[in-house]
């Protein structure tokens, strides 16, 4: 038995150290919780429009009679044509730019009809207020149309003519029953809706691309800057590693906040220029890292042998140095993800991030924070309990990463 036992525990402490600490994290279950809850709100904004309930660009439909409507609130919606044609994007256009919509949505109670006219009474919040009505041609409402030639041709029958041309006729016990089978839906709102009527759910999940989009960016970007200045500084020394360690240091006395809110006004507000800013702030912290890395790797045996034989500096760096060092890149860069997350909100909530009608979790947080102190708080809630709960995320998956990734738990394995 204690031999089963021994060799269970040299397998478990056989193979390479990034494949034991995979093992390790395998069985640490906040780390697994954490990793799950990223991809899932990495796979829901991938797939981004296609997941939403209104996945209209920038999930953007409004409705402000709708405006600030609870979580589960449901409403009868009435879909009238739009009367020009609406381009239609392929799947994958869809997915990323979201898809125009070809109806106008009409919030209604309910509807009537008189002859090829629909009479809509419009959803009205007020419960004392007077029902107001609507007048539309049901031939209008159906169909895209060249003209509004829309004529009774001979008792119930009418004909229509649509954009190419084509001309159709149909009865109008047909096209009744044809508008209150496809034309009438009912809408549920199920984390409710802003105080412009938008469905909150799309916005969040829109919202959730912007957070992730900009943590990727920006690390990618802190990643090439962060890791090529600290490795030259690391491996060449001398004058090379004074002058690195001075822009860091420069860099470093600057608050971080300030800095990216200065390179904003300097380069624009924006979608693309947020990437940028928060990316040119977070390479000091990988600098720092990876020079110490190197400083401590370039007295290894491997190292000076490759330099012995002439092989060039660079290569060395990359392909001898550079692999050794990989474990707390790694680790750096999950803390990195949350403080991007973190900088992108904090813009987004001053109005220097990105700019409406593009969602972002810390947009929405700024446009409700008011409603905090009243009976709907969970406007401004909902999206700062998400960054929470990403933040978090991303923190204790570091933390996980930097106990799998020592050397000395290893090597104690």
């Amino acid at each position: 038995m204690e031999r089963k036992i021994d060799k269970l525990m040299s397998i478990a402490r056989s193979g390479s150290p990034m494949s034991i600490a995979l093992r390790k994290l395998r069985h640490d279950w906040i780390a697994v919780v954490s990793f799950l809850f990223i991809a899932i709100v990495a796979l829901i904004a991938i797939l981004g429009y296609l997941g939403t309930p209104d996945s209209t660009p920038f999930a953007n439909n409004q409705h402000v009679e709708l405006a600030a409507c609870k979580p589960g609130f449901k409403v009868k919606m009435m879909l009238i044509r739009k009367q020009k044609e609406v381009k239609q994007r392929s799947l994958v256009g869809r997915m990323f730019l979201g898809q125009e919509s070809a109806f106008n949505e009409i919030s209604i109670d309910s509807v009537s009809f008189d002859g090829t006219d629909i009479i809509a009474w419009q959803y009205n919040p007020d419960v004392e207020a007077e029902p107001t009505s609507q007048r539309i041609c049901i031939v209008n409402a159906l169909y895209h149309l060249a003209s509004d030639a829309a004529m009774l041709k001979s008792g119930n029958s009418v004909t229509f003519q649509l954009f190419n041309g084509e001309k159709q006729s149909s009865t109008l016990a047909d096209l009744k029953a044809k508008f209150l089978s496809e034309n009438i839906i009912t809408r549920r709102f199920v984390l409710g809706t802003d105080r412009f009527g938008r469905d909150l759910l799309s916005r969040m999940i829109i919202g959730a691309r912007v957070s992730l989009s900009v943590g990727f960016i920006a690390v990618f970007i802190a990643l090439i800057i962060g890791i090529f200045m600290g490795s030259v500084a690391g491996f060449m020394r001398g004058w090379v590693d004074s002058f690195v360690m001075w822009l860091v240091n420069v860099a470093w006395s600057v608050p971080t906040l300030l800095m990216v809110i200065a390179l904003t006004m300097l380069i624009g507000k924006g979608f693309w220029q947020i990437f940028i800013a928060v990316g040119l702030t977070m390479w000091v912290d990988m600098a720092r890292v990876v020079r110490g890395q190197v400083l401590s790797v370039r007295e290894k045996e491997y190292v000076e042998a490759a330099t012995v034989l002439g092989f060039n500096k660079l290569r060395i760096i990359f392909k001898h140095v550079l692999p050794s060092v990989i474990g707390p890149v790694i680790i750096v860069s999950a803390s990195n993800f949350a403080t991007a997350i973190l900088l992108e909100a904090g813009l987004s909530f001053l109005g220097v991030g990105v700019q409406p009608p593009m969602p972002s979790w810390g947009t929405i947080v700024r446009n409700h924070y008011g409603y905090v102190i009243m009976d709907k708080a969970y406007l401004a809630l909902i999206p700062g309990f998400a960054i929470m709960l990403l933040v978090l995320a991303f923190n204790l998956l570091g933390n996980s990463l930097r106990d799998a990734l020592d050397p000395k738990e290893v090597e104690n394995r």
